[in-house]
């Protein structure tokens, strides 16, 4: 039979039979699975989740497209974004200032620039410019991708804004665009860029750059810059004095070491990196790097439109809107805006006039060099609001350039102690044998008591004029500053949870000299007037904290809003701790070395401090409605130098119960006129009303003759019986004292105090403190009514008393 395939019959007739399948060679594409010696080819399927990865040749067509998109968009940027005429920066509008009712404050000036060749600028000043913001300048292109992305990543991952910006780019910012900080402005930054590099050469934009930066104090150009900061035109710049310049266009106002002192370290660090740079690029060998020393800059005059209180409130406004972030530096100065303060002009008014009354018309600098030293500060802040409502920044911006209210460079002194009873409050603290403490506790206040429960080595503060007064209460410790006592309570409470409450109502943390020692309840501290005003302020709002504000509402161009911050206020310690405070506060005023703010005629509460050496002297108080601070400051007018104040006013010393509570109670008095007088509403801790027993006692004195006021003998041959804390109405002291607070105590109190500088007996001033004492053999009016001791001994007006509060650290003493 045939191997053939027969057909098949079906209903359509014969077909042919299909034939029956079998083996296939090896290789054929028709094989089926499982045959032997056969192979197939076949496309896998991608499953799970390899079909979501790309393959190669998407990646790579991705890739392709991506490349033709940037070059087709980076050749229409080109192509559209022309170089435009200069902006308005080179032609700078003005900001207009306004108080909170409308009326202008004032309106900054004209801009302060003079052009100059790059031929007039010295080399050195070139190169410390070149060396802080573009070291690569001359070889690089006009973009550098990797700075922009190292900036970028430091500025997400936290480690501070950065440009990543070239020299050439910020001077298309500076001449061509604006300031605002949008992707737009970028674009158009980077595009300009370019084409100016293929324009212009690298020395006419180096030139550029240095004609429209920004260097602080009006000064737009180095020309400009060279004579607001040394007085020397910019082809006569020093290494030293051009490397400063270059270190401020990092931080203009900042970097400013005669507007803020408390920055000179930083500014420092600037112009050391500055220096390096230029060694590194061969611009400056190492030997004369060595030699360079900081030149500090001359002391600065602000602008004839910024006279009077003007320029202080226009810088305190700029820096608060720099520091919070509402503006930058450089967009604020481009102008346009219009800015709402939170200033009250009639308290502004009362401010100065206080100012006027009780200091600046009774100084007489022709015939009292130390006269002219004298600087006063003041800032007054509505506590339920934390809104700034006056400043007092100095006699004249145009003459004294450096802002008082705002400066951090003196110490702040006894007006720190409240700070640490609060924090006792607010921690549930005790004492060594744990007693709960408050404002009756009972504490030894003997001179240069060596603290007990700390570690940190010995200490033993030295009370003003080395008065002991053995067993007081922590009330009549305020009252009298007693350093012995609240450096043992400070140790009591911990140094670091002082510190922490501190800056829970106010205080920056990095505030200088603000440490966890037991030094801290001093003062060392070199917190500004604005600072201590808002932890004040929190104080007087019950213990609630909300940063303050100096601006209502900004806008630009006269049309868009500038969104402000939201005020956030916090319960930075607990209501008894801020009002028990209060209540301790008060009995300073009352009775103790604040006694001059009754002029005020409301219920008051404040404290006195005086810095080291009376460089400086502060009275901070406060009514349920506004809380003010006020200091009284000695600085060398030519040299900046912190001056002491003996003898200034013709006084002997000046205090914080003095001068400062006498221009705070006669500026609470007039701001508030009109307003009913509202009483504090306290809720106390518990015990802070009851009395512990304390024994009488007679203060151990540390020496029998003298001139100084230290309870030694009187010129009559008498002993002056003791502390007059309960003096009453009359002219007879107690033989020791005690715990209440009489009508009658001088505004000058304790032992027998002269005009002359003399010791006095055992006479007494009448109730309020004016008349004469008996002295047993020497006779002299006492200080007025408005004056009274800052401290323990010590008037302000007419003892000889040089007075020390205790030790910073074991070699050094401070004053209440």
């Amino acid at each position: 039979m045939s191997d053939e395939p027969q057909p098949q019959r079906n209903d359509q007739g014969w077909a042919p039979r299909e034939p029956e399948p079998g083996p296939r060679p090896a290789g054929d594409p028709a094989a089926g699975p499982g045959e032997p010696g056969k192979k197939r080819k076949e496309k896998r399927k991608r499953t799970g989740w390899r079909r979501l990865v790309p393959t190669w040749r998407m990646l790579l067509g991705t890739l392709v497209c991506l490349i033709l998109v940037l070059v087709g968009l980076f050749a229409l940027g080109y192509y559209l974004v022309k170089i435009p005429p200069a902006n308005a920066a080179a032609t700078k509008q003005s900001n207009v200032y306004l108080y909170a009712d409308g009326s202008q404050l004032a309106r900054d000036g004209d801009v302060n620039r003079e052009n100059v060749s790059l031929a007039q600028i010295s080399k050195d000043a070139q190169h410390a410019t070149l060396a802080a913001e573009d070291r690569d300048f001359y070889t690089e292109s006009a973009i550098d991708p990797k700075a922009m992305i190292r900036a970028g990543w430091n500025t997400a991952t936290g480690k501070g804004k950065q440009s990543g910006s070239t020299i050439t780019q910020q001077y298309v910012k500076n001449y061509y665009l604006g300031q605002e900080q949008t992707v737009t402005r970028k674009i158009k930054e980077f595009f300009i860029s370019i084409k100016l590099d293929r324009e212009k050469s690298k020395d006419d934009i180096l030139e550029g750059y240095l004609n429209t930066s920004y260097y602080g104090r009006n000064a737009y150009g180095i020309q400009a810059a060279a004579q607001a900061y040394y007085g020397v035109d910019a082809q006569n710049l020093t290494v030293a004095q051009g490397a400063y310049l270059a270190a401020l266009l990092n931080a203009p106002s900042e970097f400013d070491v005669i507007a803020h002192p408390e920055n000179k370290a930083a500014a420092l660090a600037r112009w050391n990196y500055v220096l390096d740079g230029m060694v590194k690029k061969k611009w400056l060998t190492q030997p004369a790097r060595a030699r360079v020393t900081f030149q500090p800059p001359k002391q600065a005059k602000g602008s004839a439109g910024m006279s009077g209180q003007r320029g202080y409130l226009v810088q305190a406004v700029n820096d608060y809107l720099t520091s919070n972030k509402i503006l930058d530096e450089d967009t604020l100065t481009t102008g346009g805006y219009r800015i709402t303060t939170t200033l009250q002009k009639p308290k502004q008014d009362a401010f100065v006039k206080a100012v006027n009354d009780q200091v600046t018309d009774q100084l007489d600098k022709k015939n009292r060099k130390v006269d002219t030293y004298v600087r006063a500060g003041g800032v007054a802040i509505d506590p339920s609001s934390g809104k700034v409502r006056a400043m007092y920044g100095g006699i004249d911006y145009t003459k004294q350039y450096v802002n008082n209210a705002t400066r951090r460079d003196y110490q702040v002194g006894s007006t720190f102690k409240p700070f640490v009873f609060t924090s006792a409050v607010q921690n549930f603290s005790t004492t060594q044998d744990g007693r709960m403490i408050t404002p009756n506790t009972v504490y030894d206040g003997t001179d240069k008591r060596p603290v007990q429960g700390w570690s940190g080595g010995t200490y033993a503060p030295e009370n003003e004029d080395g008065v002991s007064y053995g067993d007081i209460t922590v009330r009549t410790a305020t009252d009298k500053s007693v350093n012995s006592v609240y450096a043992q309570m400070a140790v009591d409470v911990g140094p670091a949870k002082v510190e922490k409450t501190a800056v829970a109502l106010g205080l920056p943390a990095n505030t200088p000299d603000l440490t966890a020692s037991p030094s801290i309840a001093l003062g060392p501290a070199t917190a500004g007037v604005l600072d201590m005003t808002e932890a004040y302020a929190t104080l007087a709002n019950h213990g609630r904290h909300g940063t303050y504000s100096l601006v209502e509402k900004i806008t630009k161009d006269g049309e868009d809003d500038v969104e402000l911050p939201k005020q956030q206020t916090t319960q930075a310690v607990s209501r008894q701790a801020a009002d028990t405070t209060t209540s301790m506060l008060q009995s300073v005023v009352d009775g103790g070395t604040g006694q001059a703010a009754q002029a005020a005629d409301r219920p008051a509460a404040g404290k006195t401090g005086t810095a080291e050496e009376d460089t400086a002297a502060w009275f901070a108080g406060y009514t349920p409605d506004l809380a003010t601070v006020v200091s009284v400051m000695g600085q060398d007018p030519e040299t900046g130098a912190h001056k002491s104040l003996y003898g200034a006013l013709g006084q002997a010393r000046i205090n914080g119960g003095g001068y400062p509570a006498q221009i705070w109670a006669q500026f609470t008095k007039d701001a508030l006129e009109g307003t009913d007088a509202s009483d504090f509403d306290l809720q106390l801790q518990p015990g802070a009303e009851e009395q512990e027993d304390v024994p009488s006692f007679e203060p151990s004195e540390p020496d029998t003759t003298g001139d100084e006021n230290d309870g030694g003998t009187t010129d009559g041959g008498q002993e002056t019986p003791g502390q007059d804390q309960g003096q009453t109405q009359g002219a007879s002291q107690s033989p020791g004292r005690t715990n209440g607070q009489t009508q009658g105590q001088t505004a000058g109190q304790n032992q027998g105090q002269t005009n002359g500088g003399a010791d006095t007996g055992g006479g007494t001033t009448n109730g309020n403190g004016g008349g004469t004492t008996t002295d047993g053999g020497t006779t002299g009016s006492t200080t007025d009514g408005d004056t009274g001791t800052d401290g323990d001994t010590g008037t302000d007006g007419g003892t000889g008393t040089s007075t020390s509060e205790g030790p910073l650290g074991p070699l050094t003493s401070r004053k209440p």
